[in-house]
């Protein structure tokens, strides 16, 4: 075997290795991401196992508010249903703001606020929306360490070759304003 071929080989080699690295770097990250998205799915199992509850408590004081509670009942199920991880975070930016604005609602009734289950209940969706913001931030921090490997070379062409492509983050969408308003506070 001449040096010529020795180089080859060990240079082929090296190539591969290097390709199969990359490769599984990939998939791990892939992964990792799911996994973070996993952690998701068991705070918004609480959540929306605790929504019926507390739209139930509150249809005892708010008779007229029946639109507001039937809207958020219809996007909770919307997020139920919803079975990709881009549609989950559709679904879930349209259940936070729908939540947003039965909080606004309920503020009108102070009997309500006053109410034993009513405040344990919102203990509890206070305790999930902090866990929530929690697990979403550590998705995103995923998803960015995955985006970043795909879109970076040398590994953005093996990610092409593969299919793997960027990934979307858990952010608030167009409901950013609305969470990112200073309170209006009057008396």
């Amino acid at each position: 075997m001449t040096t010529t071929t020795i180089i080859l080989i060990v240079a082929g080699v090296l190539l591969v290795l290097i390709f199969v690295s990359v490769y599984n770097k990939l998939v791990k990250l892939r992964n990792h991401r799911e996994n973070a998205f996993a952690d998701i799915d068991v705070q918004l199992k609480q959540r929306y196992d605790l929504i019926p509850q507390l739209v139930e408590t509150v249809k005892g004081y708010a008779k007229h508010e029946k639109e507001t509670l039937e809207r958020v009942i219809q996007l909770r199920n919307q997020a139920v249903s919803a079975t990709t991880i881009d549609g989950k975070i559709a679904a879930e930016n349209q259940l936070s703001g729908a939540l947003a604005g039965l909080k606004v609602t309920l503020e009108a009734y102070p009997d309500l606020k006053a109410n034993q289950n009513f405040m344990q209940l919102q203990v509890e969706m206070s305790d999930i929306e902090n866990k929530l913001a929690s697990v979403r931030r550590f998705f995103n921090s995923a998803t960015k360490e995955f985006n970043n490997a795909v879109q970076t070379f040398p590994s953005n062409l093996i990610a092409g070759m593969f299919g793997f492509s960027k990934a979307a983050m858990f952010d608030l969408g167009s409901e950013r304003a609305t969470h990112e308003a200073t309170p209006k506070i009057s008396f």
